[in-house]
């Protein structure tokens, strides 16, 4: 059915989660929007995206400007960030079925090789660094580099914004529920497929009938 599958990186194929929250204070901070508690945390893996930046009061002009900061912290502590178990064998069955990769997200390409390792030589096209709500471009991009139709292509992530950007890009559109958003936040967004791991993904893209 799908012969390019798309991953998102942190919260998809990276376990960044933790790190992340226990840097956004600091960040909220720096750039000037609204510290939050555990409960607050845990509260906002039900909403939107969009509805996430404008709980924290977040400046839309400041959105490149945090994504930029955040690259930098993600270079400095990409140590501490490993892949989900089970990513890495997944993109290599994906490899020896057939199916070409790609990896669009808002982190730098040299952090997102950093945490991939050797795995990093399984994914055919990287369109990094994408704007928060930017990743649509990015999509027709790697359809226009992997020369593959959109219907032939689905886009996998963690995020409400993931889903809004495939649907804008007319491919189809794949949730894992192990990242930050809670399933009933993206089941309101009505992903075409939904996944509770990685054996979920493999057996859409390699078996037949899907």
């Amino acid at each position: 059915m799908y012969r390019l599958a798309i991953f998102d990186f942190d919260g998809t194929l990276a376990d960044s989660a933790e790190w992340f929250l226990s840097s956004l204070n600091d960040v909220a901070d720096r750039f000037g929007f609204r510290r939050v508690s555990d409960e607050e945390i845990a509260m906002l893996r039900h909403r939107s995206n969009r509805e996430i930046v404008d709980y924290l009061g977040i400046k839309t002009w400041k959105l490149p400007l945090i994504a930029r900061h955040m690259r930098a912290m993600v270079a400095r502590d990409a140590e501490r960030i490993r892949l989900f178990d089970g990513a890495a064998a997944l993109l290599a069955r994906l490899r020896e079925g057939g199916v070409a990769t790609a990896l669009v997200t808002s982190n730098a390409e040299a952090n997102a090789r950093r945490i991939l390792g050797s795995a990093a030589t399984l994914i055919d096209h990287y369109a990094c660094g994408s704007a928060f709500f930017g990743k649509a471009a990015k999509f027709r991009a790697v359809l226009r580099k992997a020369g593959i139709p959109a219907q032939a292509a689905i886009a996998i992530g963690d995020e409400t914004r993931d889903i809004d950007a495939a649907r804008e890009a007319g491919i189809a559109a794949g949730a894992v529920s192990w990242g930050y958003a809670s399933a009933e936040a993206l089941a309101r967004f009505a992903p075409d497929h939904r996944f509770a791991g990685f054996d979920e993904i493999e057996r859409l893209l390699l078996t037949p009938a899907g």
